[in-house]
């Protein structure tokens, strides 16, 4: 009984004092000193028996509205090639800070106003809570570049007065020589870490926005679990209670003349460091070459919304892909003599919303007047339209279909403002 005893309180003072012990896992030791080293924050970390939950926060369209390639400016094959890692030598769209950089009007401006606009407000009033709970532990978490990423990634949430005890960017080797090959993998060693350094919290919770992601993080805290309830009491900690959140999609675009210029001085880079080898290997030159599918009057995002919310009582319960983006002049090249009539490439259009229909329940529109009523225009269309939405085999071109439309009360009225521009 005696002996029981003293082993008893032992325990209990291990217990009390393991701030500082290496939990054991694997062939690994974990410590907070360890573990500090797959952060880019120089502050000490929180003593792990202070720990009861552990909060993880994605950045790119969880936390921030991360600009994305626009597909209005771009084709799918070369939407793809964007956001590969394989076709540009010095990085793509995801890898480049210059991206990220050109978000809004740019580092320089929007730093003082830190990004107004630019965050997920939801997450950040989160993360205002992470910051506040004693017991938690609070962590920001992406796969994007140590070495390209650090120091702006650092600005832009210290402008927001956002505090993280952890922020973790994607290094080319872990801190033990562990070999990061893709994003995922980066992210389960560091939440092992994390857990394992952690052992006394009892459950985790990650914020996220990509579906894939959110199945890759729900199957390994499944079986983290399992091994640990495997190995019972040589478990070095015992199992965790895991949810794993997906936030909405909040993506945006960049200004699309700004990421036109970006996206040539990646090229541009490209390019350079391409010429500049003796043997190429599998790196070619890359160049810009326009395709042209029609001819249009653009609509911005935010007058896309206000149409699709206009039309909201109208369209069904159902699942259907909205459009709201352009008003289409042409399924073609505009022949020039109708280009130079209406004003020419880039040329305003004022529009006012008229009236709504559909075509057998697949399709919904709204048709539209000119501002003023003798603004000269051009549509293929009988009628000028926006379509709003489509669902089955239903195409943009069946807005033609339409025979009736219902006129839109007059204090639901409102005028908005067109681009002409080449859709590609």
């Amino acid at each position: 009984m005696f002996i029981a005893r003293i082993l008893t309180i032992t325990r209990q003072l291990l217990r009390g004092s393991m701030g500082s012990r290496p939990a054991k896992y694997g062939n690994g030791l974990y410590t907070v000193t360890a573990l500090n080293r797959w952060s880019i924050l120089s502050a000490p970390l929180p003593s792990p028996d202070k720990i009861n939950t552990i909060h993880v926060y994605d950045f790119d369209n969880t936390l921030f509205q991360t600009p994305l390639p626009n597909p209005r400016l771009w084709n799918g094959p070369t939407l793809g090639r964007l956001g590969s890692l394989d076709i540009f030598v010095n990085g793509g769209w995801w890898h480049d800070s210059r991206i990220l950089a050109a978000t809004g009007d740019g580092v320089e401006r929007e730093e003082p106003r830190a990004w107004d606009g630019w965050w997920n407000e939801k997450i950040v009033e989160l993360v205002q809570l992470s910051m506040k709970q004693k017991d938690a532990l609070c962590v920001l978490l992406t796969g994007r570049s140590e070495r390209g990423f650090s120091d702006l990634i650092k600005r832009i949430v210290t402008s927001k007065g956002l505090e993280f005890d952890m922020i973790g960017l994607k290094p080319e080797v872990g801190p033990n020589g562990e070999k990061i090959e893709n994003t995922m993998m980066f992210k389960q060693a560091f939440l092992t870490a994390v857990m394992e350094t952690y052992r006394y919290a009892q459950e985790i919770r990650i914020y996220e926005d990509r579906l894939n992601h959110v199945h890759g993080f729900r199957g390994f805290l499944d079986k983290y679990n399992e091994r640990l309830k495997a190995l019972r009491d040589r478990a070095s900690r015992s199992p965790i209670a895991a949810e794993v959140i997906q936030v909405a999609d909040i993506s945006t675009t960049l200004d699309p003349v700004v990421e036109v210029a970006e996206i040539q001085h990646l090229i541009n880079s490209h390019n350079l460091i391409v010429d500049d080898r003796s043997k190429r290997g599998r790196s070619e030159r890359l160049t810009i070459r326009k395709s042209v599918f029609f001819t249009s009057y653009m609509i911005q995002p935010e007058t896309t919304k206000r149409l699709i919310e206009l039309a909201g009582p109208y369209l069904p319960d159902g699942e259907v892909k909205y459009q709201a983006n352009a008003v289409i002049i042409t399924a073609k090249p505009c022949p020039p003599a109708i280009l130079e009539k209406i004003g020419g490439m880039h040329s305003k259009m004022r529009w006012s919303v008229a009236g709504f229909g559909s075509w057998e329940n697949n399709l919904w529109a709204i048709s539209l007047q000119p501002v003023p009523a003798s603004a000269p225009y051009h549509t293929d269309s009988a009628t000028p339209s926006v379509v709003i939405a489509t669902r089955g085999t239903a195409r943009p071109p069946d807005v033609n279909r339409i025979q009736q439309w219902q006129p839109i009360p007059p204090e639901k009225s409102f005028v908005f403002e067109t681009e002409l521009c080449l859709a590609r």
